[in-house]
């Protein structure tokens, strides 16, 4: 009896450790806290890209007073024309559930920006993400353009290949090739994907720095060792608006 009990407790035990382990090779590490990062795109109606963005403009003090906004940002390379892109930081999920609820019932909110702008916007997308842990929120030193570099990994999160990623992202930093904001990985929307928010003083500058850096043997390195996990890769220049937080 106690033989047969001992084997189940170990086997109980075995299959523990196997889901605690591939829990975390799905997953790999983040950060301590709760916070996370609402990726929010609205692909808007032809010829409504300026009265979508001037009504919000209008009411952002709105929206703002229930939750906080990174950046807002029109795309103008890498994907489709009249798109808008924003990031939203929630202290944890329940936050999130909150500022919904309160948005539902913001009457000036309700009639003065969402009922407006909904014919305006053909279709929305959201991603919820986090900011991997060896990456803090960063600030560009002045105004300026961004990157979205968009990367789908292969299967088997950072504990696969976030440690080859890390090095490709330090070699474009540590050799002044672009401006880091934030690297973010994806916790709802596909998985397996990685979001690289860069920042440039203007587009010239941006191609300027990427021709540079494909001939700097150190970048080249780190990326042949990097590529090797992945999958596809998209990236968008994005100009930030007027009443951007990130400019």
């Amino acid at each position: 009896m106690f033989a047969r009990g001992g084997r189940l407790t170990s086997a109980l035990t075995t299959r523990l450790l196997a889901s605690q382990a591939c829990a975390f090779f799905a997953t790999g590490p983040r950060q301590n806290d709760g916070t996370f990062y609402e990726f929010r795109t609205y692909y808007l109606k032809s010829s409504k890209m300026n009265e979508f963005l001037e009504n919000f403009k209008k009411n952002v003090h709105l929206r703002t007073a229930h939750s906080e906004l990174v950046g807002y940002w029109s795309v103008e390379f890498g994907g489709r024309m009249n798109t808008v892109f924003h990031i939203w930081k929630y202290d944890n999920f329940a936050h999130r559930t909150a500022v919904r609820k309160a948005l539902a019932q913001d009457k000036e909110w309700q009639e003065q920006f969402l009922l407006p702008s909904l014919p305006l916007i053909d279709k929305q997308e959201s991603e919820i993400t986090y900011l991997v842990p060896w990456c803090k929120l960063g600030k560009p030193p002045k105004e300026g353009v961004y990157e979205l570099a968009t990367f789908q990994m292969k299967p088997g999160g950072p504990a696969l290949w976030g440690d080859a990623f890390k090095r490709t992202i330090n070699a474009h930093v540590n050799l002044g090739y672009a401006k880091l904001i934030g690297v973010f990985h994806t916790e709802y929307g596909a998985l397996n994907r990685v979001h690289v928010l860069w920042w440039n003083e203007n587009a010239d500058s941006r191609a300027a720095g990427r021709h540079q850096s494909h001939e700097d043997p150190r970048v080249v390195a780190a990326v042949r060792e990097s590529v090797n996990y992945l999958e596809t890769q998209q990236n968008m220049l994005l100009i930030p608006t007027s009443f951007s937080p990130l400019k």
